[in-house]
């Protein structure tokens, strides 16, 4: 009885959240308070980021829960332990989460090397007597190619409105990236109060961009054998258990309350050692504030 409790529960979850992917993310508030509205704001640059912004990003939660529900009845169906597979159920939720923030991660790592190149290119254009958006629109056609797309779709609404404000606040849209908000946010200022410095802060900004890029991955490099090393002893109990649960009388040995304790145990301590892990390795990280 508690195990077709749980599995109409997970059920019901998982339609809903499916139900509320299916409404359009623009009729609703684009900001919330708290931590949702932060969740989404971050999930939905994340999605841009790797190609997916037309996706809203109930559809993360909406996957997870559908994920989730699978492998619950998969492994119930094979196993009969209830226990093992609520477990891994629920570790698999938080899969779609995890694999979308490191995408977006290495993305985000991709154009930091690129986003010099494109000052150099919006410097080069102003100095040679273009426009501040005949310069936008050239790096669609001589830009680095990861962000050619972005402003060609800038070229495009600027050819169909003309409004460089509106256009620049799209081009925000599509970058969702802190270094290209605050490129975008000083050409508006030098288009709306003038200025003949423009030059000089371009160049200043080319040379910073640089000079972070090279230490990120300096950094990156040196840390990334231990972090590795450290993922991957936090997920090899896991697998152990994910591979344990698809034999039955393995499985079995874990669907008492002992071995619900053990789990849970496991789990706790699993999540305080990939936070502590996550907070010794962290590097400082550009915000969006200017979005």
């Amino acid at each position: 009885m508690i195990q077709g409790a749980l599995l109409g529960l997970l059920l019901g979850l998982g339609l809903l959240l499916i139900w509320r992917a299916c409404w359009d993310a623009e009729s609703r508030p684009s900001r919330a308070d708290g931590r949702l509205g932060s969740w989404r704001e971050r999930t939905r640059d994340d999605l841009v980021q790797i190609g997916l912004g037309t996706v809203p990003p109930a559809a993360v939660p909406a996957l997870s829960a559908g994920a989730a529900l699978v492998v619950f009845v998969t492994l119930w169906s094979i196993s009969s332990a209830l226990v093992p597979s609520a477990a891994m159920s629920i570790g698999t939720a938080i899969l779609p989460t995890i694999l979308l923030r490191a995408a977006a991660r290495r993305r985000r790592t991709e154009l930091r090397e690129v986003w010099p190149e494109v000052v150099d290119h919006i410097n080069s254009a102003v100095r040679a007597g273009m426009s501040l958006p005949e310069a936008l629109v050239q790096v669609g056609q001589r830009g680095p190619e990861p962000l050619r797309p972005a402003f060609v779709e800038f070229a495009r609404d600027y050819q169909a409105s003309g409004d460089f404000g509106s256009c620049l606040d799209r081009l925000k849209i599509r970058l969702a990236d802190p270094v290209g908000d605050r490129i975008v946010e000083a050409l508006r200022i030098t288009r709306d109060v003038g200025g003949t410095d423009l030059g000089v802060l371009l160049r200043t900004l080319s040379s910073f961009l640089r000079e972070d890029a090279r230490t990120r991955a300096e950094l990156e490099a040196r840390q990334s054998w231990t972090v590795n090393a450290a993922r991957l002893a936090l997920a090899a109990p896991w697998l152990v258990l994910a591979l344990m649960s698809t034999r039955p009388q393995a499985a079995q040995a874990y669907d008492s309350r002992e071995g619900l304790l053990m789990i849970l145990i496991g789990a706790a301590v699993s999540l305080l050692a990939y936070r502590v892990m996550l907070r010794i390795a962290r590097l400082p990280q550009d915000e969006r504030v200017l979005r």
